[in-house]
């Protein structure tokens, strides 16, 4: 473990109502695990704007980062420590009002063999940060979550109505049949926008790794009175994302094809719908979460940008910014992946005052020569 002293700090934090359900006025002092990645870099840099104090942690895993504190985060003065680590969190929460939790080993990964260290990482770091909390009487927690909860998104049959999908048949996905059909009449289903109760069916070990986060910050609540927003981010894309490692998002991968005069390749036809959201527009919803009333108990709400495509249009899109060779449609996919998962933001706005303001084109072509992070050290 490295530790770095942090310096003193004159709590100024005034909150409104009693404790469980308190809102802000004036500073908060907020600990941002994963604060020098892709989306908590981008939290720690907005809630400082905001005049706020920031307590700032990354394990800098090498399946993200170059093994280098990235330029834009050392302005931060963060600590290099592992969210596992039960004495160097006993120490950050001191005089913490809440905790921002965005350390993750992310993405679709390598293959199974990467399931000890999801689960390290992702579930046993929360549940040793949640025990934290609890013992520095923190009761407030921002829990980055994600749309891979949901597995396939929601359907909607003429004649049966809302129906959940059976995972996709790799006969089917051979043939290029790649919508899944009715599981009652086997009829084309329409996709529909995916609320928050929708069914939680996890489809590959990352996504199984935040479902279970949830379940772990769910039980603290319940035991401890604490509110939890979970923000089920959507595809977040944007300026300090890793690139070059099979642990990046689709849109990074893009880049990095188009950057080095290849044409990004598209599984299947192209035509699976997402909801491509902004990172600035992530960390905005996080700093409305932290600052709004605490929920009751844990509130899981979806971070999109309300603007849905299908990843054939981002992929021309970044190639017509780049001025690069235009997609390749190679068919097939990649195991775990699902068809489409479109977002309602209803309760984003209803709850949190959230909107999306980047849209689509806009962000897309400032993608094209955003900066991005170093090669990872483990970058195969």
């Amino acid at each position: 473990m490295r530790w770095k002293p942090l310096r003193k700090h004159d709590h100024q934090a005034e909150w409104v109502g009693w404790p469980a359900r308190r809102s802000y006025r004036g500073q908060v002092r907020v600990l941002v695990t994963g604060a020098a990645g892709f989306v908590g870099s981008q939290v720690a840099d907005l809630l400082v704007a905001e005049g706020h104090e920031v307590v700032c942690l990354d394990a800098l895993l090498p399946q993200a980062h170059g093994g280098e504190l990235p330029e834009w985060s050392r302005r931060h003065a963060p600590v290099v420590g592992d969210v596992r680590d039960a004495e160097l969190l006993d120490r950050l929460l001191s005089g913490v009002d809440a905790v921002c939790h965005q350390a993750a080993m992310v993405g679709h990964g390598l293959d199974p063999s990467d399931a000890p260290d999801y689960a390290s990482h992702n579930d046993y770091g929360t549940a040793v940060l949640l025990a934290a909390m609890h013992r520095a009487g923190v009761s407030r927690l921002v829990l980055a979550s994600s749309m891979v909860v949901y597995g396939e998104g929601r359907y909607r049959c003429a004649r049966h109505g809302v129906v959940h999908p059976a995972p996709r048949r790799a006969v089917d996905l051979a043939a290029g049949r790649y919508d899944p059909t009715c599981p009652d009449c086997a009829s084309p289903l329409a996709a529909a926008l995916v609320p928050e109760d929708a069914p939680l069916e996890p489809r590959s070990t990352y996504a199984a790794s935040k479902l279970a986060q949830e379940h772990l910050a769910g039980a603290w609540s319940r035991q401890t009175g604490g509110g939890v927003w979970a923000l089920r981010y959507h595809n977040v894309y944007g300026p300090r994302m890793p690139r070059d490692t099979p642990y990046a998002g689709v849109a990074s991968i893009f880049r990095s094809a188009l950057a080095a005069g290849q044409p990004p390749r598209v599984y299947e036809d192209g035509a699976q719908r997402r909801d491509f959201v902004h990172v600035t527009d992530v960390a905005r919803a996080n700093l409305l979460a932290l600052t709004a009333p605490a929920p009751d108990g844990l509130v899981p709400v979806n971070v999109c940008s309300g603007e849905p495509h299908t990843v054939g249009e981002l992929a021309a899109a970044l190639a017509a910014a780049m001025g690069g060779p235009a997609p390749e449609v190679v068919g097939g996919a990649r195991a775990a992946d699902v068809r489409h998962v479109v977002a309602d933001p209803r309760r984003a706005l209803e709850l949190l005052g959230y909107t999306a303001r980047v849209g689509f084109v806009d962000g897309v072509t400032a993608f094209a020569t955003d900066p991005l992070r170093e090669p990872a050290a483990l970058a195969v």
